[in-house]
């Protein structure tokens, strides 16, 4: 406590300590708002898909939900829109709501088209296997499985 008070009367030169990372890896965004994030694409994003596939495209919603490949479809289409504001800002809606952004940890920059492509099908794996989901609970740095294999990270954007 008293070294407080002589720094700030002057009677003391504080000392610059230099800053050394500890380590190179990059400390995701919190679950939460990755949660919110996702959310927020669903009905930006996929809710407008499916209404269109489900009452312009077929007959209504008896014929959608018997019909397996259009919800393949809806999933395509949402991922490839997912893919490429991946790949063109680095962000979906959802994320830039909540100031998020999806780096590639060698670069810090924009994930590449094969990691974005990966990092997707790796999202659709881990959403059919509920366990996968919850890998980020457990993790220290709350990476996901996508987060993990496609060598990326949802940082929160400065």
């Amino acid at each position: 406590m008293s070294r407080w008070r002589d720094i700030k009367q002057g009677n003391i030169k504080e000392e610059k300590t230099s800053e050394i990372p500890k380590d190179d890896s990059l400390t995701s965004a919190s679950i939460p708002s990755r949660i919110k994030a996702f959310l927020v694409d669903m009905f930006m994003i996929m809710m407008p898909i499916m209404y269109v596939t489900t009452y312009l495209i077929m007959d209504g919603k008896d014929d959608f939900q018997s019909s397996q490949e259009a919800r393949w479809i809806t999933a395509g289409v949402f991922g490839l829109i997912i893919i490429i504001f991946w790949i063109a800002k680095g962000q979906t809606p959802g994320l830039k709501a909540y100031s998020m952004k999806l780096i590639d940890n060698n670069t810090k920059e924009k994930v590449s088209l094969g990691k974005a492509i990966l990092r997707y099908f790796l999202f659709l794996f881990s959403a059919t296997t509920i366990i996968l989901a919850f890998i980020p609970f457990f993790r220290k740095d709350k990476k996901t499985i996508q987060d993990i294999l496609s060598n990326s990270t949802v940082v929160e954007a400065k």
